[in-house]
């Protein structure tokens, strides 16, 4: 490529081109305001330095006078007032142009050549304007403007009326004497007359822009020589306001910083024609206010005139009616304002960075100082200018309406950049500094980086600037409420009118700096409401509250609930709460001013006692709070509130009373209305003038207060520190007083509780306040009335002479008052004297009964009065001065003949009185505790004692009566007395229930067992133990395990029976307990005990040489259960037998005795590897287990290896060795090669994947090859003969292999680009091996071989000078073929390559069906992809998924039968493989028929007619593996039905080393020993489970198919049956199945027998629906009732089991088959074809039997 430096010096220029007409419309497209023109010359004029400015409305008319007659320029407004003439409507009167002047300093050159450029603004940093673009809005309403200044023009114009702008400049003519003009003019001759801005609204815009103002302070607007308009400014002197401390004023990045604030005032006047009135606004009518007035529609009015906002904020109403009088419309209108503005003077500090960033964006540097102002508009201020706007007589409204502060966040508060711009502050004031403004001036840059920075730290100093205008004016406020307040007294407050005038002023306050959302952006007044507050970093925020202004942290929110005790807490007052909702929210969001809390209360309560209206209030407050809240702390709340209140109590004398010192309080609604308030009350008891007010319910819920009860009352009254004051009022003393007590508690008796008169009764125990006839006496110690039985008893006596009756007897009663004499005195004055006996006494005590008290019936219970029946009577007659003993009720018996056997204590009820239990006397006694049976302990002891008489009665007694009368009885509670009766060896002996059993078998173990004649009794009455505990048995076997075989038989039989029972740990525990007797092999004299681990039971393991590693034992099938339980093993597991082949392989091998042996053992681990544990595993990969064989020549007799040895002339070197250092002989070629330098694998497809999964090399992998040629023989014939032999005949090969999936299909390699053939003169092929240390290579010629670079063609090399060897051309193309090629696979394509078709076919081959079957399943393949992709397009097409298919493409499937289903259907579904192109493996045609039997051929018939093929093919020396699916059906039905027996058997790996029948049987056998029980209940899913299915869609079998777990339900025949975990009413199967169940048993016993399965093995499980007919979990074979009922129970019934024999027995073979191989594969569907053949003379015989 050419220099960029050489082809640049080559080149030419060219301009850029801009239209400039387009590039202004742009620019002005952005100014969106109405005034935008004025806008900007004002602003222009102000950064002149102009004073005044003067706007002229030109008609074309006047323009027209003023060239014919030129005068003065103005005229005054006096002179034109004076002309009467008709004045147009300034609405509609159209104007040609606009002229601004301004008197600021004239145009300088730099001036006049910066106003030509676009987008140079003004450099000046002072100044305001930054863009360059503000002139050019003169062009939104004139072509060609003009300007002069200082005696020179320019007129700008469009060239050729087209899009450039040119200016052209020149000269002004002057006179010698001529005072140069020192106005600038701006004439704008208007594209399109038309009528001036909005009159009045403009004015608006003009006095709201004339504010901020730094020089401009005039400015008049004329109608052509009339002038409209004239506004003034006038500054005050500016005041120095301190600095408050407490503020930052340093913004956050530090670039402002506040130095000073300036307070000045500002007055405007406004002198308005009434001419500009007629023509504006009508304002809005203010409503009347209450507190302060509001101005609600002025500002949108005023605002939307100056095209700040897209709309309007208010409809226009229509102007008034004009009144039929003249109106002077050039009368002028003077108006006023008075306004505050602070100033905060600006420090800025700006890095380099900063700076030259902000020079880009403004074209000028940054100010480093700079003002911000703020228009504040005081109360007084505010409300002059409300008043003034009610008095103005236009319906405009007020001129100065926009400069009024905006209290409602209208939004027409805006920030003003030199003038007003669109965006609003969200306060009540205007405010004014050197924002940035976009580049239409229409709002704050805030998205450019750099200018976002420089006015976000300005909108700081904002909210810094009102909160200090707020802080100032607030402590204005503070200062005036002080002071006033210190005038009248201290704790007082101010006058109320004062209070008043300060919160409407400081509510002003809080109104005006109310932040409200800004338009157009919001983040304006956000980030300067964040800064009004947080730029306080130790100033409070100050407000006003109902105590003067304080800190918002001390005011709190008004709560109505605290007004009516909280007197003194600074809170917000009403107007202010109502007022400023905005700002209020907006504290309490900041947690500024906090709601009244619980504290201030307790504060407030501890200061001063409060009313007894005031404890009111706060009664009633606490009680909502209670009743609002479930908080956990009210209950510490209330304590701490009831001990910081405190009432003062009126009355004579005052009192103060703790509220934490009341307890009860006076229900006037129950007792308070009859417990007499003119006596005693407890100074505790709340004061009725309180309690009244609430619901004494609401009381005693809230407060920790009760009632006060009669109770609580005759408490205090009796307590001696009150009635020792006053005695009128002991009842102890004073009979009327007492009397009256009694009338109040009688009273209150009915409603009282009983414990409540209980309480009274123990109150007035033993207090002589009882009137009787013998003065006042305690209540034991008086009697009523009624009472006779002596004369000197004192009876009660009122001493108002009132009866005592109704409620005051009872209450006389519960105090003591007696009915009956006291029982001690009957004693003293009846018994002791001899008068009554024990029957006359029982006799008055139940007379009495009713009025006996409890406790007197308790004093009986202990009272020891009652004689025992022994003949005590008659001596206490003959010995009167003796003395006589005496019993308790409850110490005796009743007097009945059965006690008097058991030597009982009986009562004594007299010779000549009849004892009666049903009477009155006895049931008094029973009551006093008499007793009427024994109790247990007494009766057990009695069963236990020494007399056997008394021994044998006690024991019938507690037999007889064990049910009714001891029904607690418990053993355990008498495990130290031996009461039971029990045999002990031939010895009857007592013993305790704990050592004694129920069940006599375990007296052979030495334990004792219960007397035969109690046997009945034993567990239901007796609750003896039937067993002894399992830990027992356990201990048993520890100390004293069984000497002998018979003796430990004797033991575990009976020990079977308890299995269950033993826990999981005690049978661990037993597990390695030595207490199984085992004699040694070597001296069988010798007994030695072993653990359970250490044994295996004879006959599981019959092989003799596991005796040799392992002790058998046989103690009988009951015994070797218990033994099973405890962890003896039928046979020694797999992990066991690798364990000590582990430890001495070599001793091993010995024991075994040779080679063949061995073998077993390893076939029969590699079956069950997957039972090793992970840790054995690798173990075995590093030792030298496994059995590898090296060719050996044979020596001659000479003593020399023979040459040239045939394959008899080899003998084969054994070894035992690690995995790496055998290889697999998969390589036949090879292996012939290296065989005599290598140990190899024994040939058999379970040795070698066994040997490859431990880490045994493949051969093939070790050997490379290397191919050398000689010259191609270009257009071969050879070639082209043998490609087509091969494309013929490979899909008969890829047919008998279609249990493999292929690395390459069929259509693939039938294209020419992927297979080539090519030949050439020589082929050499140079094998090398390297294994370890053995490096060897073998060349040798070759006739064929296959290559394949990467996923590039197969290439076919022949040898053009010697004949094709066909088996190395099936060699060579097996390798690219499958991932990993048979031996059998080579042979079977040499077959079928070098057999012509005709020889073929007589082998069974159906050469032309499938040719047929390829061709139609290729079509089938491509139809359905194109099918399916016109089905995609039609979806794509119609935007949803298409919902027909293709019948034609893919076959139904039926699905699974139901329960009880009647046909069933095996679809065939061919699904495209990527690059192989292969249907799945297994696959069968659909098949239908009428039976199960024919479903049955169908599903199996490759693998049958593989099987078949073998008992008829001749001379097939393959022995093919695969499911070829040509034999028909009937043929097939024919052979299984005849039973006949099969030819020779022919070996999975032919070749020069023949498997021998010997070890393919040795792994039938294993297979067979391999099926077990299943002992888990429950079987989940997926659990290694291999599935029979009805449907082939993915193979022959296939787990998928499992959808739920099997819960075993029981066992019928012993064999388990277990039913689907859905299946409805599981639990019931058998019963239901229970004649199905039998007859299906019966199709499966047999065949049991047949393949000599253990009968534990199979299993039976009912499912309700899905396509699972049998699996293989683990060994345990499970078949499918439903199946069965389905497809042959009817013929069973009927007696026809053949079809069932045959339809299960192969069912059983492909089960049987998967303990051998799990997946199906080839060698699997071997041998399930083995198996057949092992069985099928049994299952011949079977079926002749049955025939």
């Amino acid at each position: 490529m050419a220099n960029r430096d050489a082809l640049w010096e080559s080149g030419h220029d060219e301009t850029v081109e801009v239209n400039q007409r387009a590039l202004i419309d742009k620019v002005l497209a952005r100014y969106s305001g109405e005034f935008t023109v004025f806008r900007e010359l004002l602003q222009n004029s102000d950064d002149a330095g102009a004073r005044s400015v003067e706007i002229r409305f030109e008609t074309e008319s006047y323009l027209a006078r003023q060239k014919q007659t030129p005068g003065p320029y103005d005229a005054s407004l006096e002179s034109i007032g004076q002309r009467k003439e008709v004045l147009p409507d300034l609405k509609t009167a159209v104007v040609h142009q606009w002229s601004f002047r301004n008197n600021g300093m004239i145009f300088r050159n730099e001036d006049w050549s910066r106003l030509k450029k676009i987008a140079e603004g003004n450099p000046d940093e002072e100044k305001i304007g930054a863009f360059g673009v503000g002139f050019y809005s003169l062009f939104s309403v004139t072509e060609e403007p003009w300007v002069t200044s200082g005696g020179q023009w320019m007129n700008f114009y469009w060239k050729d009326k087209k899009d450039q702008l040119f200016a052209r400049r020149g000269t002004l003519p002057t006179t010698q004497n001529e005072t140069p003009d020192p106005w600038t003019t701006f004439q704008m001759t208007l594209r399109e007359p038309a009528p001036i801005p909005p009159a009045f609204d403009f004015t608006r815009f003009l006095v709201s822009s004339i504010t901020f103002m730094a020089h401009l302070s005039e400015v008049s607007v004329y109608f052509d020589d009339k002038r409209l308009v004239r506004l003034s400014k006038d500054s005050g002197i500016p005041k120095e306001v301190p600095m408050i401390r407490g503020l930052k004023g340093t913004s956050p990045l530090g670039i402002m910083n506040v130095k000073t604030i300036q307070s000045t005032p500002l007055h405007i006047q406004a002198d308005v024609v009434r001419w500009v009135y007629t023509v504006g606004t009508e304002k809005t009518e203010i409503s009347s206010r209450s507190v302060k007035p509001q101005a609600s529609g002025f500002f949108s009015s005023l605002f939307s005139g100056f095209g700040t906002s897209p709309t309007p904020q208010r409809v226009p109403t229509p102007l008034p009616v004009t009144p039929a009088e003249e109106i002077d419309l050039m009368e002028v209108n003077a108006s006023s304002v008075e306004l505050t503005i602070f100033s905060a003077h600006v420090d800025v500090r700006l890095d380099r960075k900063m700076t030259a960033e902000l020079r880009r964006s403004t074209k000028k540097n940054p100010p480093s100082k700079l003002r911000y102002e703020l228009i504040y508009t005081g109360k007084d201020q505010y409300d002059v200018s409300i008043k003034a706007e009610e008095k103005v007589r236009f319906a405009t409204g007020s001129v100065f309406q926009g400069l009024r502060a905006d209290l409602d966040g209208s939004g027409s508060a805006r920030v003003f950049i030199g003038h007003s711009t669109g965006q609003t502050t969200g306060i009540g004031g205007h405010m004014a500094t050197r924002f940035i403004p976009t580049v239409e001036r229409e709002s704050i840059d805030l998205v450019d980086r750099n200018v976002a920075v420089w006015n976000k730290e300005l909108l700081y100093v904002g909210g810094f600037l009102a909160r200090s205008a707020y802080e100032l004016e607030l402590g204005n406020i503070k200062s005036l409420w002080d002071g006033a307040a210190a005038s009248s007294g201290p704790d007082s407050l101010p006058d109320s009118e004062l209070q008043t005038w300060l919160r409407g002023r400081a509510l002003h306050a809080l109104k005006f700096f109310t932040f409200h959302p800004s338009t157009p952006s919001s983040v304006v007044s956000s980030m300067m409401e964040a800064a009004f507050f947080t730029c306080a970093t130790t100033l409070p925020f100050s407000i006003i509250s109902s105590e003067g202004v304080r800190s918002a942290s001390a005011v709190h929110v008004p709560d109505p609930a605290f007004s009516g005790f909280l007197k003194r807490l600074p809170v917000v007052p009403d107007e202010i709460s109502n007022g400023a909702k905005t700002m209020i929210a907006a504290l309490r969001a900041r947690g500024m001013i906090k709601d009244i809390t619980f504290v201030e209360v307790l504060k407030e309560l501890r200061s001063r006692p409060l009313s007894e209206p005031e404890v009111i209030a706060c009664l009633k407050w606490w009680i909502g709070v209670t009743k609002s809240g479930n908080d956990s702390n009210l209950l510490q709340g209330r304590s701490q509130l009831l001990d910081a209140a405190v009432v003062t109590i009126s009355g004579s004398p005052e009192r103060i009373l703790a509220l934490s010192t009341v307890k009860t309080f006076l229900n006037p609604r129950n007792m308070g209305s009859i417990i007499p308030t003119d006596g005693p009350l407890p100074d505790s008891l709340l004061p009725l003038s309180i309690s009244r007010s609430f619901d004494p319910e609401v009381l005693a819920t809230v407060f920790p207060w009760a009632q006060l009860t009669v109770a609580d009352w005759l408490r205090h009254i009796t307590d001696p520190s009150v009635v020792a004051s006053k005695t009128e009022f002991d009842i102890t003393l004073s009979a009327p007083w007492a009397e009256r007590v009694l009338i109040v508690l009688s009273k209150a008796w009915p409603s009282l509780s009983k414990t409540a008169h209980e309480e009274v009764a123990r109150l007035l125990k033993g207090k002589s306040c009882v009137p009787t006839s013998a003065g006042l006496k305690p209540p034991e110690q008086a009697y009523f009335s009624n009472v006779k039985l002596f004369r000197d008893l004192p009876v009660v006596t009122l001493p108002s002479g009132d009866v005592v009756k109704g409620p005051l007897e009872r209450v006389l009663q519960a105090m003591g008052v007696r009915k009956h004499v006291e029982l001690q005195i009957v004693f003293d004055r009846m018994i002791k004297t001899g008068d009554w006996t024990i029957i006359d006494l029982v006799k008055y005590l139940v007379s009495v009964q009713s009025t006996l008290t409890t406790e007197e019936i308790q004093r009986l219970r202990y009272t020891a009065a009652f004689l025992k029946e022994d003949g005590s009577a008659t001596a206490e007659k003959s010995a009167p001065r003796g003395k006589v003993l005496r019993y308790k009720a409850m110490d005796l018996y009743e007097p009945v003949d059965v006690f008097r056997e058991l030597n009982l204590p009986i009562i004594d009820w007299g010779i000549d009185n009849k004892w009666k239990p049903s009477s009155e006397e006895a049931k008094f006694l029973f009551a006093l505790g008499l007793r009427r049976i024994p109790p247990l302990p007494d009766l057990i002891k009695l069963a236990s004692s020494t007399d056997a008489s008394l021994r044998s009665k006690a024991l019938r007694f507690f037999l007889d009566n064990l049910t009714s009368k001891y029904p607690d009885y418990d053993p355990q509670n008498f495990h130290d007395f031996a009461f039971i009766p029990a045999i002990s060896g031939s010895d009857r002996v007592l013993a305790k229930p704990a050592d004694v059993f129920a069940n006599p078998e375990w007296a052979a173990l030495g334990f004792m067992v219960i007397s035969p004649e109690l046997r009945d009794d034993a567990l239901t009455k007796l609750k003896i133990a039937a067993s002894p505990p399992t830990a027992r048995l356990v201990a048993l076997l520890e100390k004293a395990p069984p000497k002998d075989e018979l003796t430990a038989r004797q033991y575990f039989e009976v020990l079977a029976g308890r299995i269950p029972d033993f826990p999981s740990g005690e049978l661990r525990k037993l597990y390695e307990t030595p207490f199984v007797p085992t004699r040694p092999a070597g001296d069988k004299s010798v007994v030695r005990q072993l653990c359970p681990s250490q044994c295996y039971f004879a006959g599981s393991s019959g092989a003799e040489f596991h005796s040799k590693l392992f002790v058998f034992v046989d103690f009988g099938a009951r015994a070797n259960s218990f033994l099973t339980a405890c962890g003896t093993k039928r046979e020694p597991s797999v992990e066991e037998i690798v364990q000590i082949l582990l430890a001495n392989p070599r001793q091993f091998y010995q024991l075994a005795e040779g080679r063949d042996n061995y073998l077993m053992e390893l076939r029969n681990i590699a079956i069950n590897r997957r039972l090793l544990s992970q840790s054995t595993i690798i173990r075995m990969k590093r030792a030298s287990i496994l059995l590898g064989s090296k060719r050996v020549k044979r020596t001659s007799n000479g003593g020399k290896p023979t040459t040239d040895a045939d394959e008899d002339d080899w003998d084969l070197q054994d070894d035992l060795l690690r995995p790496h250092q055998v290889v697999i002989a998969d390589d036949t070629n090879a292996y012939q090669l290296f065989g005599d330098s290598l140990f190899s694998a024994p040939q058999e497809d379970i040795l070698e994947e066994f040997y490859v999964s431990l880490g045994s090399p493949r051969l093939s992998t070790l050997v490379k090859e290397d191919y050398r040629t000689s010259a191609e023989i270009p257009h071969s014939r050879l070639a082209g003969d043998i490609k087509h032999l091969i494309l013929e005949r490979l899909p008969l090969f890829l047919h008998e292999h279609s249990q493999s999936r292929t690395r390459v299909s069929f259509n693939w390699l039938n294209e020419d680009k992927n297979f080539v053939v090519k030949t050439f003169g020589k082929l050499s092929v140079t094998k090398s091996l390297h294994h370890g240390d053995v490096h060897l290579a073998r060349s040798q010629d070759s006739s064929a071989v296959a290559k394949r670079d990467g996923r590039g063609p197969i290439q076919l090399w022949l040898a053009g000078h010697t004949q094709v060897d066909m088996y190395e051309v099936a060699t060579s193309l097996c390798r690219f073929l499958f991932d990993s090629p048979k031996v059998n696979d080579a042979l079977l394509f040499m077959t079928i390559l070098s057999t012509d078709l005709k020889a073929l076919r007589r082998r069974g081959y159906n050469i032309d069906r499938i040719l047929r079957q390829q061709k139609a399943e290729r079509e089938a393949v491509e139809k359905a992809a194109r099918d399916a992709a016109e089905r995609e397009q039609k979806a794509i097409q119609e935007q949803q998924p298409a919902l027909a298919s293709d019948t034609q493409s893919t076959l139904s499937n039926d699905g699974p039968p139901p329960y009880f289903p009647k046909t069933t259907t095996a679809p065939a579904v061919h699904q495209p493989q990527e690059e192989s192109g292969l249907d799945i493996p297994g696959a069968m045609p659909t098949a239908t028929g009428n039976s199960g039997m024919e479903d049955f051929i169908r599903k199996h018939s490759s693998a049958l007619t593989n099987f078949t093929r073998k008992l008829t093919s001749q001379g097939h020396a393959g022995g093919s593996k695969s499911r070829p699916q040509s034999m028909d059906v009937d043929s097939l039905r024919a052979n299984m039905a005849s039973g006949s027996s099969r030819g020779p058997t022919r070996s999975p790996q032919p070749g020069p080393n023949v498997t021998p029948l010997s070890n393919i049987a040795s792994n039938i056998d294993m297979a067979i020993k391999a099926c077990t029980e299943e002992t888990s209940s429950l079987l989940h899913n997926r659990e290694q489970m291999q599935m029979v299915k009805e449907s082939l869609d993915e193979g022959y079998c296939d787990v998928s198919g499992r959808a739920g777990d099997l819960d075993l339900v029981g066992s019928m025949g012993g064999i388990k049956v277990y039913a689907a975990h859905d299946l409805p009413d599981k639990d019931t199967l058998i019963q239901r199945k229970q004649d199905s169940l039998d007859r299906f048993l019966r199709i499966l016993n047999p065949l049991i027998s047949v393949y000599k399965l253990p009968a534990s093995s199979l299993h039976v499980f009912a499912d309700n629906e899905g396509q699972l007919i049998a699996f293989n979990r683990n060994g345990s074979l499970f078949m499918n009732l439903r199946y069965f009922e389905a497809w042959h129970d009817q013929a069973v019934q009927v007696g026809d089991t053949t079809k069932a024999f045959i339809s299960w027995y192969f069912t059983l073979a492909h089960e049987i088959a998967h303990n051998l191989v799990e997946p199906h594969n080839s060698e699997h569907e071997f041998y399930f074809s083995s198996i057949c053949e092992a069985y099928l003379v049994q299952l011949s015989g079977l079926l002749s039997a049955q025939g």
